[in-house]
């Protein structure tokens, strides 16, 4: 069976959000990681701990695009199943991540592209 064509566009934008999120994380490293080293003050800990909870969001927000992008690319079934995962949680980023998020999962359960998965399957 041939590879759906906005297949392509899905994992592009696995991709993307996932460029955005590194973004994200090298953001806090570099600029809010030391601003609130160097004010030692009563918000050090809430502020590492908010920083931290953050990156780690950030980092499983990453993990799961690019692993849902190699997966759509290569077409396997859990890479599509992640996909919905990672679309839902794009909702959330309101509005660009909402509308894209519902279009995306309202593509990956068309019963053509879960078919496509199913017969990719090796």
């Amino acid at each position: 069976m041939r590879k759906p064509d906005l297949l392509i566009l899905v994992a592009v934008w696995e991709f993307l959000t996932a460029i955005g999120a590194l973004i994200g994380i090298s953001a806090i490293v570099i600029f809010a990681f030391p601003q609130i080293l160097d004010n030692c003050g009563i918000g050090l800990v809430g502020g590492l701990f908010g920083l931290s909870i953050a990156l780690l969001i950030l980092v499983g927000y990453t993990s799961i695009a690019i692993a849902s992008g190699i997966g759509i690319s290569n077409g396997k079934e859990w890479g599509r199943v992640l996909s919905i995962v990672h679309a839902g949680v794009s909702l959330f980023w309101i509005p660009i991540g909402t509308v894209i998020g519902t279009l995306i999962i309202i593509y990956l359960v068309k019963p053509e592209i879960r078919d496509y998965f199913e017969s990719e399957k090796h």
